[in-house]
């Protein structure tokens, strides 16, 4: 299956900030409703951002389509300003939980703090609170595309039972739900110093050894995980997909002990990235090829089907929005709107 992806409505590429260290020289300006400076140290940080990403260095004609890009983003959030086009804290704290709420489909439980900040820097290179600003300018964007270009946007039609059909065929060799298990998991928090450490691996030994792979010991030290100053955690951790995503959040170690136990059977201590684990695997799924009415991801609801669909949905959600992104900022730009400065772009 496709692995969950940050997605954000991505029409404009979002601009990060000041470099501390970057060249203060002006590479544009952009006039709309006042005059605003983008930094060649802002240019540059948005190049090498791409340059990393793609592993290859831009030519000055795609650092030029950078800086396009950047211009065009401004262009619009001066416009939004401009006609009280505003998101509130509240919208973005909704997709905020929306994001986690797919890493947790994913997972089969919530993600951490720790772990969702690791996969917002993984997916965009972002810290947290970087990658929330950008977050909040995108949904500007998206907001003011809707309110000048809403009547396009709500054109899109879903796709009919004959074209979701037409393209499951097309697809069904990759549709493939990898094995996965269910399990719950008891887990001993390291703590903040090495001595809270050592405290923790001295209780999580004094659990193994008394639970020592007995099922119905492990549900008895589960079950007084609720008393206080029990000093672990434990429940039903939800389901683990076996794949490279679900490593990068669990662990090699983790995935390996993991998956070399079968149903009902209790595992030794495990170093995990958060805590000492002991877990004890409910469900085995094996590998499967996945049909219309199957559900695409264990926990979920959802069925390949309504995947499909609203994959289809989406790409034309997309076609619809960057023709409605252009024909904004064609507008945009019409007039003395921006200015560039070529000469100060020769690095």
């Amino acid at each position: 299956m496709k692995r969950i992806i940050f997605v954000f409505l991505c029409l404009l590429t979002a601009v990060l900030g000041f470099s501390q260290t970057g060249n203060l020289q002006t590479a544009a300006t952009v006039n709309l409703i006042r005059t605003e400076a983008i930094t060649v140290g802002q240019l540059r940080t948005e190049v090498t951002r791409m340059e990393q990403s793609s592993r290859r260095t831009l030519t000055r004609a795609e650092r030029l389509q950078v800086l396009d890009v950047m211009i065009n983003e401004r262009l619009v959030l001066q416009a939004a300003e401009r006609d009280r086009v505003a998101i509130t804290e509240n919208e973005v704290n909704q997709q905020i939980q929306q994001l986690r709420a797919s890493m947790a489909q994913q997972l089969g439980r919530q993600p951490t703090d720790a772990e969702f900040a690791q996969a917002v820097m993984n997916e965009s290179g972002l810290d947290v609170n970087t990658f929330r600003d950008n977050l909040r300018k995108q949904l500007v964007v998206q907001k003011y595309l809707m309110t000048r270009k809403g009547d396009l946007i709500n054109s899109i039609r879903r796709p009919t039972e004959e074209e979701i059909v037409a393209e499951y065929n097309l697809l069904r060799g990759d549709l493939v739900r990898p094995e996965t298990i269910r399990f719950t998991m008891i887990q001993v928090p390291y703590g903040a110093d090495a001595a809270a450490r050592t405290r923790a691996r001295t209780l999580a030994d004094s659990l193994v050894r008394e639970i020592n792979a007995d099922p119905s010991k492990f549900d008895e030290v589960l079950a007084r995980s609720v008393a206080p100053n029990s000093g672990y955690q434990a429940g039903d951790a939800g389901y683990l997909p076996r794949n490279n995503e679900a490593r990068q959040v669990v662990g090699l170690e983790f995935m390996n002990v993991a998956f070399g136990l079968r149903q009902g059977q209790v595992s030794g201590l495990i170093e995990g990235i958060q805590g000492f684990q002991i877990i004890k695997v409910t469900e085995n799924y094996a590998v499967r090829n996945l049909e219309l009415n199957d559900i695409v991801q264990l926990g979920t609801r959802i069925t390949v089907r309504e995947y499909i669909g609203q994959l289809l949905l989406n790409q034309r959600q997309q076609a619809i929005l960057a023709q409605a992104s252009q024909e904004l900022v064609s507008e945009l730009r019409t007039g003395r709107t921006f200015q560039i400065f070529e000469n100060n772009i020769n690095w």
